[in-house]
């Protein structure tokens, strides 16, 4: 009998040796899950109702608005006054996921909630206001008049989703249709090939990132197409600075996708390589849900990632018409990023 199993026995250990000598399986199939767990966790273990609490909408000549900020703050909830614009603004560009109006008939407090019915925390941030204005009316009741739910473009979830979904696509194809490729040809030994010409280096991997930024052009045209025309998200900004942020944002990207495999031999290597710069991206910058929700010590990190500059840059292009003087600083983190890059790629690659 054990003659009989010994064959199959072998099989077994032979494959998980090879598996657990593998370091891409490894991370994968033990480190990935940890690490999103942990990112997730970190992000929404602060059970907040609210991600950048509520606004309140003042109205000229009364202190009602005031009065209600200041009782939700006792109770827990972040609350501010602001002008029916600004709370307008600060709904469209995400700083806030609803703003409610109140006003007295008849001596019975009404309150009217603005949010737009995607955001599920918008609901919990209802729900949570409502139940502390309960306490603060309880004689007479207080009166929710039906809410305005928010379908207009700049007021919905997908114009916030948009931008970071395109940022996300500039990071996986400068990354992967750069870093990839490069490794591929080295292990297909085509470096070697070009090693014997005359060629340059340096030309040699700026030809690379050139050609990334032309084929990023006709692609990022087809997500902006898609995004305006199809999903009707605003393009308040101008063009040619989004022209611009997406160049620069491929470029960063590009540049990292050039430093990561500029001496890495092998595809598993590079793949396994890629995931791990990509995912604190993934989970930190915002994509999803606001990079905000991470602890402040936490955001100074944030804050250096390319992935969080480029989904900023682009939701203020695209949602709050934002100028070069106030975004600039943005476009010179990923220059940096780009050049650094490109620099240490260029000091660090070998053709072999």
């Amino acid at each position: 009998m054990s003659s009989r199993w010994y064959p199959f026995g072998q099989l077994v250990l032979a494959r998980l040796r090879e598996f657990y000598r593998e370091p891409v399986a490894l991370f994968w199939v033990y480190g990935f899950p940890m690490i999103l767990a942990l990112g997730l966790g970190i992000a929404f273990s602060r059970r907040e109702p609210e991600a950048h609490g509520v606004d309140v909408q003042t109205t000229p000549g009364s202190d009602l608005a005031d009065e209600i900020k200041a009782y939700l703050e006792k109770n827990g909830v972040r609350a501010e006054t602001n002008p029916a614009g600004e709370c307008s603004h600060r709904l469209k560009t995400g700083k806030t996921e609803l703003f409610l109006v109140a006003y007295r008939d008849a001596g019975i407090l009404h309150v009217k909630f603005h949010y737009d019915k995607a955001r599920s925390e918008a609901d919990a941030a209802r729900d949570k206001v409502t139940e502390v204005l309960d306490r603060y009316e309880s004689k007479p009741p207080l009166v929710v008049d039906d809410p305005k739910l928010l379908d207009a473009p700049g007021t919905r979830y997908i114009d916030f989703l948009m931008p970071g979904l395109i940022a996300m696509n500039l990071m996986g194809g400068g990354m992967w249709g750069i870093g990839f490729v490069l490794v591929e040809m080295r292990t297909r030994k085509l470096l070697k090939r070009l090693l014997a010409t005359p060629m340059r280096r340096g030309d040699f991997l700026l030809a690379l990132l050139t050609s990334r930024m032309i084929l990023v052009v006709p692609e990022m045209a087809i997500m902006v197409s898609v995004a305006v025309f199809l999903f009707r998200v605003p393009l308040e900004g101008s063009l040619l600075i989004l022209i611009v942020t997406i160049l620069l944002s491929a470029a960063a990207f590009s540049g990292l996708g050039l430093l990561i495999a500029s001496r890495t031999e092998k595809t598993e290597t590079v793949s396994g390589l890629m995931n791990l710069v990509m995912l604190p991206q993934w989970l930190l910058s915002g994509a999803f849900f606001s990079s905000k929700r991470f602890p402040d010590a936490a955001q100074p990190f944030i804050q250096a990632l390319p992935l969080t500059q480029v989904i900023d840059a682009l939701r203020e292009v695209m949602l709050e018409g934002t100028g070069l003087s106030v975004m600039g600083w943005r476009l010179g983190v990923l220059a940096v990023w780009g050049v650094v890059s490109f620099a240490l790629a260029l000091r660090w690659f070998r053709w072999r």
